[in-house]
């Protein structure tokens, strides 16, 4: 699978980058000049290549459409202080595309190749990153089956692209999460731990629910007993109960969130004792009630760090705190590392070239 042709760069004649107003972008609709694109076939990667921003011609065949064999990561470029462009453990995403990618029955990514594809597209686009506080070049590796065929089996030929988009702060307010009692996110045994596109469709559902009621996420619980934690819509998430900080342990269900790690070695390097184990959501109702709950966080690429005001669960509403201290100095922290403000001495950021 390892390829040893080098990366072709074909630039656009012109860039729309003027044409963003950088203090108000529209989530999820702006891209880039660019993207990056490396074709799979015969069994290795071929044709790496930095080209101008297009659509891909799509067989109605392609079994990504009927079968669902597509994977994706997220993660964001930022500046440094003299305006040097930063990815933040980029080497934590190619290997866990790959984890994705095996549980899917896709072939591996070369992740040397994932790391000098990000930096060439990030170095073409560099004038994309939005300098603003909590803001980033949000970068969206992903992997599809192109293969025309109609049968069940893994596909023999796929696309990796690398597409990015300016992207501002993601919530702009403390959020408010439904516990859902019905709808699972995922299981023991299937693909919650992969970064697969199929777990997010099977959530749109019981999102638009929890909006409609007045939330913004869904906070998911088990498939077994519909009890014990798993994680937020977009995100991992903490709770600070009596002083410590508790995230729920992974358990082939849970993603293995980047921001997550993150933050819990951040937490461990201020002080603070984290541990990572089962919790239910009476546990952290009974919390609330006695005062024992101080305040709770979502972590995710996308949102950073999204400062976590209720829980709706059933009837109840669990009250979890109007500020979070901790949560806000665990954020302005990695976005000191992020854009060089502090020194990283935890060694995470890779200089784009």
């Amino acid at each position: 699978m390892i390829i040893s042709e080098t990366i072709k760069i074909n630039k656009t004649e012109s860039s729309k980058v003027d044409q963003l107003d950088f203090s108000n972008i529209p989530l999820g609709r702006t891209f880039t000049d660019h993207m990056f694109i490396c074709d799979y076939n015969n069994g290795k990667w071929n044709s790496p290549r930095v080209e101008g921003l297009t659509s891909i011609p799509t067989h109605p065949a392609a079994m990504a459409l009927h079968y669902g064999q597509a994977i994706f990561e997220g993660m964001k470029a930022t500046v440094s202080q003299d305006g040097t462009p930063m990815l933040f453990r980029a080497e934590k995403n190619a290997a866990r595309l790959n984890f994705s990618a095996r549980r899917m029955g896709m072939p591996e990514f070369p992740e040397d190749l994932f790391l000098e594809g990000l930096k060439s597209l990030v170095a073409v686009e560099k004038n994309w990153i939005p300098p603003q506080e909590g803001s980033a070049l949000y970068l969206r590796p992903f992997m599809y089956a192109d293969e025309p065929f109609i049968g069940m089996r893994a596909a023999t030929s796929f696309k990796f692209i690398i597409i990015a988009s300016p992207a501002g702060p993601f919530f702009s307010k403390r959020i408010k999460l439904y516990a859902e009692k019905h709808y699972i996110r995922a299981a023991e045994g299937g693909t919650g731990e992969a970064k697969a596109a199929g777990n997010y469709a099977a959530a749109i559902r019981p999102t638009e629910i929890a909006k409609a009621k007045g939330y913004d996420q869904v906070l998911w619980l088990d498939a077994h007993e519909h009890k014990y934690i798993q994680e937020v819509g977009t995100m991992n998430i903490f709770f600070k109960i009596d002083g410590q900080f508790v995230t729920p342990k992974r358990d082939g269900a849970i993603l293995d969130g980047i921001t997550r790690m993150s933050v819990m070695d951040v937490l461990k390097h201020k002080g603070y004792q984290v541990t990572e184990r089962p919790i239910t959501i009476e546990e952290v109702k009974d919390a609330a009630a006695n005062g024992k709950l101080e305040e709770a966080f979502g972590t995710g690429t996308a949102v950073g760090i999204a400062y976590i005001q209720e829980i709706g669960w059933g009837d109840d509403i669990i009250h979890v705190s109007d500020e979070s201290p901790v949560g806000l100095e665990v954020n302005n922290t990695l976005n000191a590392i992020k854009t060089g403000k502090v020194k990283d001495t935890f060694g995470w950021m890779t200089k784009v070239l």
